[in-house]
């Protein structure tokens, strides 16, 4: 059960927990379709501070090579120089520099996204679902919010032009996270 607990209650330090945390993405293919995929591997933690949300933080890393859309072919591909690299660059990163409240349960999320060693400004729209304790006593707080990057932008350009106009992948990435996190100890 979800409580409203207030945020001041909820101060602390806490951890992504993996197996209830997606990180997601949605390109466009094709001109016509979207391709989703997620991320398997990560880590991630949050330093709440409920008295003053501006002062909270966050970090997250997530493991390059964990990429899956559900087709394998493509994930190697996505896997290579032509998109992220992995064997190059292992990792994603993402550190909050601040946080803003936009009324009720809704913050945005500022901070610097770092994707093939090249770091650019991201704002998240981030919607906090609750609280909650867990069957053996952890306190998980919900939260889930997205933000549109573009991938030129982090020097992934690889495209293949369609006979009929257009390309095979699209500019945008919409990046998708829905987190649960639990408070340490």
């Amino acid at each position: 059960m979800t409580t409203s607990t207030p945020l001041t209650e909820l101060t602390g330090s806490y951890v992504l927990d993996p197996a209830h945390t997606r990180i997601g993405f949605v390109a466009r293919h094709a001109m016509v379709t979207k391709v989703r995929g997620h991320f398997g591997q990560f880590e991630g933690t949050a330093d709440l501070d409920g008295a003053d949300p501006s002062k909270s933080t966050v970090s997250l890393t997530i493991k390059t090579e964990s990429i899956d859309t559900g087709v394998e072919q493509r994930d190697q591909h996505l896997r290579t120089n032509d998109f992220l690299d992995a064997p190059t660059y292992p990792e994603i990163t993402f550190r909050s520099t601040g946080v803003e409240p936009l009324g009720g349960d809704k913050y945005r999320l500022n901070g610097e996204l770092t994707i093939k060693e090249t770091t650019k400004p991201v704002a998240l729209e981030v919607e906090f679902d609750g609280s909650a304790t867990d069957p053996y006593g952890n306190l998980r707080l919900g939260f889930e919010g997205s933000t549109t990057i573009s991938r030129k932008d982090y020097g992934i350009t690889w495209n293949a032009a369609l006979e009929g106009g257009g390309v095979l992948v699209g500019d945008k990435v919409v990046l998708e996270f829905d987190v649960s996190a639990i408070r340490q100890p």
